[in-house]
């Protein structure tokens, strides 16, 4: 079940610290590299490595638990650690996104009565930023005010870009930061370039996965929402050998 590259840590081959052979076994029954001696519990890293290989396949916690027979609450508790590694990573990229850009907002959450889109209540607000031919920057926020959007878009876009929104009101002053296209969707489109398509299928994208989730508390939506950019994002690269790389490597070091 463990794939290629992560077999050599897997058997015990390679040291999980530094990358070199020369592991050897202690007493304990743990390893020890010969080259920068540290030393670590080889069952435990086999146990993680599988666990993350069902998140990596966007496997349930419930079913990984019960294929590999650990108790839900440790599989569960493992797989927001890895969420946690995940965002920690896509929010230390410090690339700022330029170019045509697509932004938008979506609401996420159970079915609710009463408004949807922008005056829906108690759901979790993402406000999206999409590179054309690049990637997505997704951030949680508490509302889409003018103050709000213009703070994250100056934190994450380079001025003198070219934007592409709908016609919300807080994206007015967008004029001042760079080349402002207003998409009005109630129009037919005369030119093709001219729209947040791609934003709004990474919202699709990310929505069709929460589908398989039997709820997910509104305080943990960051978390899953930049799992979906950081799948997203790499989705035409090896994502299990950068999730070795990104919750248990790193982690080790």
């Amino acid at each position: 079940m463990i794939k290629g590259y992560a077999r050599k840590y897997f058997e015990g081959k390679t040291c999980i610290f530094c990358g070199k052979y020369g592991l050897y076994k202690l007493a304990d029954k743990r390893v020890k590299c010969k080259h920068c001696k540290k030393y670590y519990s080889l069952n435990k890293l086999r146990r993680d490595l599988q666990l993350l290989y069902y998140f990596y396949l966007e496997i349930s916690a419930r079913r990984a638990a019960n294929e590999l027979e650990i108790n839900y609450s440790v599989v569960h508790k493992k797989f927001m650690h890895f969420r946690k590694c995940i965002s920690n990573y896509c929010n230390n990229e410090t690339r700022k996104l330029y170019g045509e850009l697509e932004l938008d907002e979506s609401y996420f959450g159970g079915k609710r009565k009463g408004n949807r889109r922008r005056g829906a209540k108690n759901k979790a607000i993402v406000f999206g930023i999409l590179e054309r031919k690049g990637k997505v920057h997704t951030v949680t926020v508490q509302d889409v005010s003018a103050d709000t959007l213009m703070s994250e878009i100056k934190n994450k876009a380079k001025k003198g870009s070219v934007f592409y929104t709908d016609g919300w009101k807080s994206y007015a002053s967008l004029q001042q930061y760079g080349k402002h296209n207003i998409i009005d969707h109630d129009k037919e489109l005369v030119n093709n370039h001219n729209h947040i398509n791609g934003i709004e299928g990474f919202w699709s994208f990310a929505k069709e996965r929460f589908h398989k989730y039997h709820g997910i508390s509104k305080t943990n939506y960051p978390l899953y929402i930049k799992e979906m950019e950081f799948r997203f994002n790499n989705r035409n690269e090896n994502v299990y050998k950068l999730l070795i790389d990104i919750c248990i490597v790193r982690r080790a070091v």
